[in-house]
């Protein structure tokens, strides 16, 4: 399985080379290709890598909307974003269940209800390739059926909106936001994940004097809780086998 961060930006407006499109992965496997998640800087960009579907987390702009204008595959979303996609011009919609597994080609994938936005309700999915599987979770304050969405996978990817700073807020019932790094490696440690990967890079990353002051600090955290990390950047390739 051969994974490419198409982009790694969160929803910011500084950008650097390294992080300058909003956060986007290619997953390929055999012959094979999906895309999981198509935000608002893809707009008028006619790439699509060959996809034979495109996968959505929610329908924030960062996310979703450069699917306004239609897709020349089939889009997967959960109920609650094709509620807030209406409008958009895909033909080929097709709902991807909470903890329904289902089958592209080669690629299984299943969604798993995450904590993030009242707004734009949240999905992560757990990719299985063959032997290898791994949980893609770009934006959240927490999963829901952690343990099932984690167990066994090889790696997480996550959410680098925050480091260390806490942007947890309640609203009504509920809480919206993003958990730092630094907490979402302690998931991982607890759920036997050897490797967390970090995208949709917020200020702390991208803003920063000197990335890699912030990537030693990631490091340390994940250094403490007996994983590893990597800040991922545009363009970046990892193979699982």
């Amino acid at each position: 399985m051969k994974l490419t961060f198409l982009g790694t930006r969160g929803y910011i407006k500084p950008r650097t080379e390294r992080h300058y499109m909003m956060a986007s992965l290619l997953v390929s496997y055999r012959h094979t290709r999906i895309i999981i998640d198509r935000g608002e800087d893809w707009i008028g960009n006619d790439q699509w890598f060959d996809a034979r579907a495109v996968l959505v987390t929610h329908a924030h702009p960062d996310h979703a909307w450069g699917l306004k204008a239609g897709a020349p595959c089939p889009v997967y979303a959960s109920e609650d974003s094709w509620e807030r996609m209406g409008s958009f011009q895909i033909e080929k919609r097709r709902t991807a269940g909470i903890r329904e597994p289902m089958s592209l080609g080669d690629i299984t994938f299943e969604a798993f209800g995450v904590e993030h936005s009242t707004r734009a309700p949240a999905v992560g999915y757990r990719v299985t390739c063959g032997r290898n599987s791994f949980f893609y979770a770009p934006d959240l304050v927490y999963i829901y059926d952690r343990r099932d969405a984690l167990s066994g996978a090889e790696m997480y990817i996550g959410d680098g909106s925050t480091v260390d700073r806490s942007f947890v807020r309640k609203r009504g019932e509920n809480l919206i936001g993003h958990s730092p790094i630094r907490t979402e490696l302690t998931w991982c440690h607890k759920e036997g994940v050897p490797l967390m990967i970090v995208t949709h890079c917020g200020a702390q990353i991208v803003g920063a004097d000197d990335e890699q002051v912030m990537i030693d600090r990631i490091e340390a955290f994940a250094a403490e809780r007996s994983v590893k990390a990597a800040v991922a950047f545009d363009g970046m390739e990892l193979m699982l086998r």
